[in-house]
């Protein structure tokens, strides 16, 4: 039986075209990461090398003068980038996911924005609220005036709001079913993001406070929130695993710069050089294994979510979606546990000189952590579980709020 590579080796040699063409900038937003991070210094240079080098343009269709990749190659290039910077990687979540969404809108929307993705213009996310708000409901809300629409509330987890251009805030209307997207300027009459996200990882995403206070909406700039057979749910999710591999990666690179450096050793040990005993190379053999092992289940789940996407291959839409989503549900119950093993593991190829604060190792679990506890893994494995025991289709609540019978 012969087998057609010719596919597969096409695709490999696509991204490492892209890998070669955006390793330069990749690596000049990690060159001063750390420092960034222990001085919480905000990235707003280096999200802008990004946009000069057309990455954030990646999704926009060929029709509208885009030369765009696939899902596989696109995530395969935000885990190069979360290798460099977590928090650059992650900030850009809310973004390509809302590209995401210009691509299901009508003509005339798709003609509006995606000129405006290719100049450079990027988005960010407000949907969050801290609390009051019922589950499917927001406090935030849109309503009509005289002049016009108008958007008033506060938003928390606004990623990547404070480095954008607009911003894509959940709301709700009165007489409205359901729950709405207002897409309003980031620098616009009453939009004020606050930089107080207090998380002990990916303290550089723009994570915090946003305001909103009588804010002018344009009504062509207002969607109807629809639960569909998108997979929009999936991408975004996907969008964080990546950043969680991202951050395996760079701890399974600087496990290894450790080992190869280190001339000191224990009395205890073999009296060899770290980066010579085959204790310690097993260590570091067993971290870059489950980085290696999580890598290659997110890649396998992006590529799911392309053959969902892929008119050529006339799959059923409806089993094509389920199969995109199971995949991305298995690979977030899979991935974190992988990733996270391997940021802690980290502390075993060396010594007590790794807790150092001014060498800010932890930074790769903080941050590791930080992103895996985003979508409960339970929920997800009970998801899976349900529909392998009892063909149960995976559902989601798509939005956070006070459950029934909270006070």
């Amino acid at each position: 039986m012969s087998i057609d590579l010719s596919q597969s080796l096409s695709s490999e040699a696509t991204y490492q075209r892209l890998a070669e063409r955006f390793a330069p900038v990749f690596a000049r937003v990690g060159a001063d990461a750390t420092r960034r991070e222990q001085q919480r210094i905000l990235p707003f240079e280096q999200v802008q090398w990004l946009k000069d080098a057309g990455f954030t343009t990646l999704r926009v269709p060929r029709s509208h003068g885009g030369d765009p990749v696939g899902h596989e190659h696109l995530f395969r290039l935000l885990i190069d980038l979360a290798a460099a910077d977590s928090n650059v990687a992650h900030l850009l979540r809310s973004h390509f996911s809302f590209v995401e969404t210009i691509a299901l809108q009508p003509q005339e929307f798709q003609d509006r924005w995606f000129p405006r993705v290719l100049a450079g213009q990027i988005f960010g996310n407000a949907a969050t609220e801290r609390g009051g708000n019922a589950l499917g409901t927001t406090n935030t809300r849109l309503k009509k005036t005289a002049v016009g629409w108008v958007l008033n509330g506060e938003k928390y987890y606004t990623t990547g709001s404070i480095f954008a251009d607009w911003v894509v805030v959940m709301a709700s209307t009165d007489g409205i079913e359901g729950r709405q997207y207002a897409i309003v300027d980031r620098h616009g009459e009453g939009v004020e993001i606050l930089d107080d996200w207090d998380g002990f990882g990916q303290p550089l995403t723009g994570t915090g406070t946003g305001i909103f206070t009588d804010v002018p909406v344009e009504e062509t700039n207002i969607l109807q929130r629809k639960v569909a057979s998108t997979l929009e749910p999936a991408f975004f999710q996907l969008c964080l695993l990546a950043v969680l591999v991202g951050i395996g990666k760079a701890a399974r690179n600087e496990a290894a710069h450790i080992v190869a450096t280190r001339t000191r050793t224990f009395n205890t040990g073999s009296g060899e050089l770290f980066r010579n005993d085959p204790q310690i190379q097993e260590l570091v053999g067993r971290l870059a294994a489950n980085v290696y092992a999580a890598e290659s289940i997110v890649v396998t789940a992006a590529r799911e979510l392309d053959a969902a996407h892929d008119p050529s291959l006339a799959l059923d839409s409806t089993a094509a979606y389920l199969r995109a989503e199971l995949a991305v549900q298995q690979a977030h119950v899979a991935a974190p546990k992988l990733v996270l093993d391997a940021t802690s593991e980290l502390f075993d190829v060396t010594g007590a000189s790794a807790v150092s604060v001014s060498k800010s190792l932890d930074r790769f679990w903080r941050n590791a952590r930080t992103v895996a506890t985003h979508n409960p893994v339970a929920f997800k494995a009970r998801s899976v579980g349900d529909y392998f025991i009892n063909g149960t289709i995976p559902t989601g609540l798509n939005s956070i709020g006070d459950a029934k019978g909270a006070k």
